[in-house]
């Protein structure tokens, strides 16, 4: 893996380029070799029960996803295709922004591993997962 690192605000243009990604609002904490550190900002479409309001599974899914992605993406300077997933869930996460914090597991020349946990605002762990990406080189056009 190449190691072209790119800055917190190359990362912020990065992780915004997709509607996806900017729908769920993500921003950018910090970036080191221990890892990255996101805040996806509450939305209200995120709720899938209007009597419990808690926050559907899908969208915790797609902050591991995105936030083990970007793990990765902060070493190797673009973000890879996902491979494999797995998500666990810890306890129901309530209306409030998301932290997720994430680290490369495993850095490979085909494929790499990294690891993603979501705490809410009160700093509780909601869920985790671990992803497996895709991190060859693109093929030249």
């Amino acid at each position: 893996m190449a190691d072209t690192k790119p800055s917190l605000e190359q990362l912020q243009t990065m992780i915004c380029r997709g509607p996806f990604n900017q729908w769920l609002n993500f921003t950018f904490l910090s970036a080191d070799d221990n890892g990255i550190e996101l805040k996806a900002a509450w939305r209200e479409e995120w709720v899938v029960n209007p009597e419990r309001r808690y926050t559907h599974g899908g969208i915790l899914a797609a902050i591991v996803d995105v936030a083990a992605d970007y793990a990765i993406a902060a070493k190797l300077g673009r973000p890879v295709p996902t491979i494999d997933i797995r998500v666990d869930y810890h306890k129901a996460a309530m209306p409030g922004d998301l932290t997720a914090k994430a680290r490369i597991v495993r850095s490979g020349s085909q494929y790499s591993t990294a690891e993603a946990y979501i705490y809410d605002h009160e700093g509780a762990l909601v869920a985790s997962g671990r992803g497996t990406y895709f991190t060859a080189p693109p093929k030249s056009a």
